[in-house]
């Protein structure tokens, strides 16, 4: 069965928020970029942990039988992207989120409340 995009954003907030990523923003992309109709932003302490993310993202993916299309940047650890499709991911470490601050780059997409999906 297809999973709807909101099942596939629902999923990886969860797995990020288990391995407890940090600050967890989704971003509603419908009408605002072709890319995805949702983006999540989130961050994780060190190198290990932003594996351990990513990892428990893409195992997410798979038990629900979403193809992760692609995922780059893991071999850095400073910003890794995850194309799950509908939802893309991006997983930094706190200094380059601060940096590249792509909350406010993309003003124009509403905030997606997912406080019901963490701990």
């Amino acid at each position: 069965m297809t999973k709807t995009a909101e099942q596939i954003l629902e999923f990886v907030v969860k797995a990020a928020d288990d391995k407890l990523s940090e600050e967890i923003v989704a971003l509603d992309m419908r009408g605002v970029s072709l890319l995805a109709d949702y983006f999540v932003v989130t961050h994780g302490n060190n190198e290990r942990q932003i594996y351990a993310i990513t990892e428990a993202i893409k195992d997410a993916a798979e038990e629900n039988q979403v193809e992760v299309r692609n995922i780059e940047g893991k071999d850095g650890g400073n910003w890794i992207l995850i194309d799950l499709g509908e939802v893309i991911v991006h997983l930094f470490n706190q200094e380059e989120r601060e940096f590249y601050q792509l909350e406010r780059l993309w003003t124009d997409a509403p905030f997606v409340d997912v406080s019901n999906w963490t701990e």
